[in-house]
């Protein structure tokens, strides 16, 4: 027999789990003014991050309990002075990308104080500053700017994976539920409410108006939409699909008109009109027809074509007479050495090589992304004493590359119907929408082309307001521009109020 198995077993107590902290709230609070349109507006900034819980099944406890997933990071801005919270406006901001931190709106447009450009919208040498807004709209409306998981100072709390919120339906859902949590905290939800974005955050906003409304039974005021995507049939150039050879068209005229390539003297509002009337008409005729065009058609195609994006017509006949938007870019200016912008053709770029086929890089980006990033990180922990060793992530090439729109499996993404239904369910939600004449990201063209197939009834068109400025993607970097956003904005705020 074993000697040890005759002494008796030792009790030993049960080790205890050490149980970890549960993530809190980190927010700083600061006061500040701002002249804006003559008059001081004194306010209050609410900076941090707010644990966002999601309800799940907790199989130990066989009960519903509510979970940490995210640390969603956010700018507050709320005028000081006000006594009646039901009749000041609110308005929740954020940009696109996917991938994108909140940071070009906040610091570009919307908010107090904007990052120092030329009056162009060209980068100063460096280094950048900031400057106060006297064209911000927070003497119209309190301002949550929101940065999307993995954008900004958003994470995941910890033991969770920041992938599942990239992906359509989980960014809509995130933002969604932190928007509710937010009104609730803060006492809201009699306050006017609008969604304010710009890019794919057009299509964020788009969707939010739906989910929103059914999830949370949240009814949106109005939807400021800056540079819109809301169906990207429009925007997705593919072998079947012509549509978005049309629709750039006129942009491209306009990119050629500024660059001084047309061979035809005319203003741009008119170029652009004859370019529209082209590209709907005989052109959209000409691609529909394909191999059946008789050649003296094609002859005219190519001409026209031609006389209306400054290329040339051997291009045209060697691109089969569709000229994608990124052999465009690189195009135009050729001769001259230079690469024009997707997002503002106002802007050249210079390559390293001049024959290939596409740009090195977008000059616009080039142009704004060193002192956004420089102006935003100083004004972060110098005005509004939020303290971080995190880097904040202005755009996330992490959550561009790795996307997922399975949501649209098998279609191209589209929330125009959502947004239809939205506003035939909420007959008092209005739209506005800027467009830029040099944007060749998300062309004006396209954009009218979306909403004249959105199936909205006529009685509820008119909730619909259209502007345009003479920039590009971000018009708001040019400061005629900016003014007369400033005045656009504006007025929509207090109509849809």
């Amino acid at each position: 027999m074993d000697v040890e198995s005759k002494k008796p077993k030792e009790n030993k107590p049960e080790e205890k789990k050490e149980e970890k902290p549960a993530p809190k709230d980190i927010l700083v609070e600061s006061r500040h003014s701002v002249k804006i349109g003559g008059s001081i507006v004194k306010y209050t900034v609410i900076t941090g991050t707010m644990i966002v819980k999601e309800e799940v099944n907790d199989k130990e406890k066989d009960a519903e309990i509510e979970k940490p997933r995210a640390q969603m990071f956010f700018v507050a801005y709320i005028k000081d002075g006000v006594k009646d919270k039901a009749k000041r406006p609110i308005t929740f901001s954020f940009n696109g990308g996917p991938g994108s931190s909140s940071v070009w709106l906040h610091m570009g447009v919307l908010g107090p104080r904007r990052v120092a450009l030329t009056e162009e919208g060209e980068m100063p040498p460096p280094p950048f500053h900031l400057t106060d807004n006297p064209y911000s709209i927070l003497d119209q409306t309190d301002l949550v700017f929101i940065d999307p998981m993995s954008t900004g100072y958003s994470r995941p709390v910890e033991g969770e994976k920041s992938a599942e919120w990239h992906t359509f339906s989980k960014d809509i859902q995130s933002i969604g539920d932190f928007i509710r949590l937010y009104t609730t905290r803060y006492n809201r939800w009699l306050s006017p409410k609008f969604l304010a974005g710009e890019s794919y955050g057009t299509t964020r906003a788009a969707g939010l108006s739906g989910y929103l409304q059914n999830r949370h039974g949240m009814f949106l005021n109005g939807l400021l939409l800056i540079s819109a995507v809301l169906d990207f049939t429009t925007l997705d150039f593919n072998l079947n699909n012509d549509l978005p050879y049309i629709l750039f068209l006129p942009a491209y005229t306009a990119a050629a008109w500024y660059h001084r390539k047309l061979n035809f003297t005319a203003p741009l509002q008119t170029a652009m009109q004859e370019a529209e009337e082209f590209a709907m008409g005989e052109y959209a005729s000409a691609l529909l027809k394909g191999a059946s065009l008789t050649p003296e058609e094609r002859a005219n195609i190519v001409e026209k074509l031609s006389r209306y994006t400054g290329v040339s017509q051997q291009f045209i006949e060697r691109s089969n007479l569709r000229i994608l938007d990124q052999h465009y870019f690189k195009e135009l200016l050729r001769e001259r050495g230079k690469t024009v912008g997707r997002l503002d053709s106002r802007f050249t770029g210079i390559d390293r090589i001049g024959v290939t086929s596409v740009p090195e890089y977008d000059p616009l980006f080039a142009q704004v992304s060193g002192p956004y990033t420089a102006a935003f990180n100083d004004y972060i922990r110098t005005e509004l004493k939020f303290e971080t060793d995190l880097p904040y992530e202005i755009l996330s090439d992490k959550v561009w590359q790795n996307w997922s729109y399975g949501y649209f499996q098998n279609q191209y993404v589209n929330v125009a119907e959502t947004l239809r239904s939205a506003m035939t369910f909420n007959k008092y939600l209005k739209v506005f929408i800027a467009n830029g004449y040099y944007d060749l990201g998300t062309p004006y063209f396209a954009t009218e082309y979306t909403l004249n197939h959105l199936g909205l009834d006529e009685s509820l068109r008119k909730n619909i307001r259209m502007a345009y400025y003479a920039a590009g993607h971000m018009m708001y970097i040019h400061l005629p521009s900016l003014k007369k956003m400033k005045a656009d904005m504006t007025k929509f705020i207090k109509d849809a109020s």
